[in-house]
């Protein structure tokens, strides 16, 4: 069973597009070009082409690439954000999309369809404008990102499961937001959950998860990783690097 991953993406085009290259340069050594490739979540946010990215994945399932696609809590926020009625993340109403004081990353990702976010505009009008440039087919593409891809061994979500919770009864909230219940979990979790959403230097493979999320949304690089059973490695330039279990 092999399977390919790619960290958040966070509106970062150019690195999205870049280690796609090095999938299919995996691909062609393999032979292998039916191994899905799975995109972690992310796709808005911080980064300064969402509008791009999410015209990219769309047009790659269209032409009938083997991707899927994962909700990440950004993703999420866009989405409630731009409702007739707005409204804030169903677990986080403590943060604002456009908030100014922390950088959620909802300006960034209005100013890729053409909105003025200036700073001292009515967060209202904001909206508006945004309703009106958004296509409706961006947030269609939100409302089909899948909450996990489960194949075989290997469980994809965006931010992980809740513990002692079977893996087809999770909550949206926790494969969304979760962190530190499920990074604090050591027992096996049955099949190995390959996840992103909180940031790490490089991937790291814990023996029950493996993190992806190497920090696009910060000025790091898209991961993109290829997993056959528990064995892990990392795509490079110069061909797979082992991802070796930390101990």
């Amino acid at each position: 069973m092999r399977s390919y991953a790619i960290g958040d993406i966070h509106g970062h085009l150019d690195k999205l597009q870049a280690v796609h290259r090095l999938i299919e340069a995996d691909r062609a050594l393999t032979g292998d070009h039916d191994a899905p490739v799975v995109h972690l979540g992310d796709f808005a946010d911080r980064g300064p082409d969402v509008r791009g990215v999410i015209d990219y994945v769309r047009d790659g399932v269209q032409a009938g690439q083997p991707w899927v696609n994962i909700l990440g809590n950004h993703d999420r926020m866009m989405w409630y954000f731009l409702q007739p009625v707005e409204q804030p993340d169903p677990l986080r109403n403590d943060l604002h999309w456009l908030m100014l004081d922390i950088n959620i990353g909802g300006r960034k990702t209005l100013a890729s369809y053409g909105v003025d976010v200036s700073d001292d505009r009515p967060v209202w009008e904001i909206h508006a404008e945004g309703r009106a440039k958004v296509p409706a087919e961006d947030l269609h593409f939100i409302t089909q990102l899948k909450e996990y891809h489960w194949q075989g061994d290997h469980y994809f979500v965006h931010a992980g499961v809740r513990p002692n919770v079977p893996l087809d009864k999770q909550a949206q909230d926790d494969l969304v937001w979760i962190r530190g219940d499920f990074h604090d979990h050591k027992d096996p979790f049955g099949p190995l959950i390959i996840h992103g959403h909180t940031v790490i230097d490089n991937v790291t493979h814990y023996g029950n998860r493996l993190n992806v999320d190497t920090g696009a949304a910060y000025g790091g690089p898209i991961s993109a990783v290829v997993i056959e059973g528990r064995d892990v490695w990392q795509l490079t330039e110069d061909g797979r690097v082992p991802v070796a279990v930390q101990q």
